[in-house]
């Protein structure tokens, strides 16, 4: 989340007539994340979350992702619904951009993630793995392999100013996941965002997940890895295999993986910590100045690359001892 398109009081409150939660209370900038431009709401009704989407979001995309929102909810997943208006329109258009108003979660996004938040999460993702079987809209997903060399031209001829050399690495991994990325897994519908800051506690329990803006029809076992990337490496760049062996032990609790998933999960993790590589790198160049947006640090995801590169099985993420079946 982040904010890049202001909105006055006077076109909010026009915005807000057309719904049936009270009038404006309060309007806040939520400066974390880099994708839509996001504000806490508060009306005489309660709390909401009011997001309009930017450039990089295809409106198009939008009755995936608040169709989604309505799916999970009604299978049991704690997340954003999104609220309709008195015409039972969940998407408007707010100071020149398509927006909508969804429900506010109560808790808290853990910084410094342990063993235990790491277990709920891949049980968490295991339930919404299959909360989504049946959902009818099918959205493909643009940041996956077949996306990953044309978002680094992007960036290509300024990667060196990163980081020397950085853009031969990006070339190296590019054509290796051009040639090893595995074909044929479960697939369905995933986050693909699953970070710390999208998973909400309450009392050391997993209470809600939110931003569905990048999820899409994909490998399952993918998703898994994105989060393996985000959630269980120390702030020096080690990865815990305590916090990786928790996670996959939740997972296989709700959906045990395959043996083909299994053998995959290491290409899948590196190509996950290439893919998050790629967009900070690009946000990191690109940014404008005077944002409301933290920029991230690619190089974080480049240390991870370098992790996943060593990782000949998926025993070096703690599967063996996971229970999953390898």
């Amino acid at each position: 989340m982040a904010v890049y398109t202001d909105v006055s009081d006077e076109e909010l409150s026009d915005f807000l007539t057309r719904y049936d939660i009270g009038a404006l209370v309060s309007c806040k900038g939520i400066a974390e994340g880099v994708e839509n431009s996001n504000f806490l709401l508060g009306t005489e009704a309660g709390r909401f979350i009011l997001t309009l989407y930017e450039k990089r979001v295809d409106e198009a995309d939008l009755p995936f992702f608040l169709g989604l929102m309505d799916h999970l909810a009604g299978r049991g997943i704690n997340c954003p619904e999104p609220i309709r208006d008195r015409d039972g329109r969940a998407l408007g258009r707010l100071a020149g951009r398509p927006a909508t108003i969804v429900s506010f979660l109560d808790g808290m996004w853990v910084k410094r993630p342990e063993v235990s938040h790491c277990g709920q999460v891949g049980e968490a993702l295991a339930r919404l793995h299959q909360a989504g079987e049946g959902f009818a809209i099918r959205r493909r997903n643009g940041l996956g392999p077949d996306g990953w060399p044309p978002l680094y031209a992007g960036s290509a001829d300024r990667a060196d100013e990163v980081l020397a050399g950085l853009g031969g690495e990006i070339e190296t991994e590019l054509a290796f996941v051009a040639a090893h990325w595995p074909k044929g897994l479960p697939d369905g519908v995933i986050h693909a965002d699953l970070f710390p800051d999208n998973v909400f506690f309450l009392k050391g329990q997993l209470s809600g997940l939110i931003d569905f803006y990048f999820a899409c029809n994909d490998f399952l076992a993918y998703d898994l890895a994105i989060c393996l990337n985000a959630w269980c490496f120390e702030p020096d760049g080690a990865f815990n295999i305590t916090k990786g062996r928790a996670m996959l032990t939740g997972y296989a609790a709700g959906r045990p993986l395959t043996d083909a998933e299994i053998e995959a999960l290491p290409v899948l993790c590196r190509g996950s910590a290439l893919r998050f590589l790629l967009t900070r790198l690009y946000d990191w160049l690109m940014t404008p100045p005077g944002a409301l947006v933290r920029k991230k640090d690619p190089l974080e995801y480049y240390r991870k690359l370098r992790f996943h590169r060593t990782a000949a099985t998926a025993t070096a993420y703690g599967l063996e001892l996971a229970g999953t079946g390898a």
